[in-house]
């Protein structure tokens, strides 16, 4: 007991890099990684990490852990329970029972698809697939995923034991349908991006007001959408400015 007594309370980390992603705000990023595989982005390597060496051997493997942290969510205060979207978000657990991003430290941990690892005129970065972060997100560490270790089929997944449905059946309007096709032309994959994040219906849990306009931010564009009971109508494709 003494001697973890007489370690250190507070620890310095430093930033490694930062991600690049097709998610400019908070509202929409999908609850969990790999739940949407056409959300891709990079991890970039700020120096002094930015080396081809420190990379070596990773493209051997198709997933990475990352560590990050919350940035948007850091708070001088903590509460020692949450109210979990998929629970409805009116039952409290305890934080630690959690990934919400409101913690005691705000770190968080995504498992992401490694497309690429790519070292070109000094620069490093990873490509990645299903990302569930926010363009910006300071990276703490990467570490390769190894399935035999990390893939556990007999693991209890608590309230969270299966991945959420997509609650919502998205339709386009005609208006909204023939700007897709025009973006599609230089950001293929846009249109199934776009069904998919609200399909998801990233609306908070106690929210269901018919007729309401909520907006997503992807890439460089804000999708505009309704819903109405399971039904959601994607209706406007507008550009859109980096906010977060």
């Amino acid at each position: 007991m003494a001697e973890i007594e007489r370690q250190p309370e507070e620890f310095l980390f430093r930033r490694i890099g930062v991600v690049r992603s097709v998610f400019k705000a908070k509202f929409g990023i999908p609850r969990q990684p790999g739940l949407i595989p056409e959300a891709v982005g990079q991890i970039v390597l700020q120096p002094p990490y930015n080396q081809p060496n420190i990379v070596r051997g990773l493209e051997q493997f198709s997933h990475i852990w990352v560590l990050f942290v919350f940035h948007l969510a850091m708070r001088d205060n903590w509460k020692a329970t949450v109210r979990p979207p998929r629970l409805g978000g009116d039952k409290r657990i305890g934080v630690f029972a959690s990934r919400s991003p409101f913690r005691p430290n705000p770190v968080g941990l995504s498992v992401l698809r490694l497309q690429e690892v790519c070292c070109r005129n000094g620069k490093v970065w990873l490509e990645v697939q299903g990302l569930d972060l926010l363009d910006g997100t300071p990276v703490l560490d990467i570490k390769p995923y190894i399935p035999y270790a990390d893939s556990l089929p007999d693991a209890s997944g608590g309230f969270a034991d299966a991945p959420p449905e997509q609650t919502l059946q998205v339709t386009f309007t005609e208006h909204a349908a023939a700007l897709c096709q025009t973006i599609e032309r230089h950001s293929p994959g846009f249109t199934e991006l776009a069904r998919k994040v609200v399909a998801e219906n990233p609306r908070p849990a106690y929210q269901d007001i018919p007729g309401r306009e909520y907006g997503i931010f992807l890439g460089d564009y804000e999708v505009v959408w309704k819903a109405d009971g399971p039904a959601a109508t994607i209706f406007d494709i507008r550009p859109g400015e980096k906010t977060h």
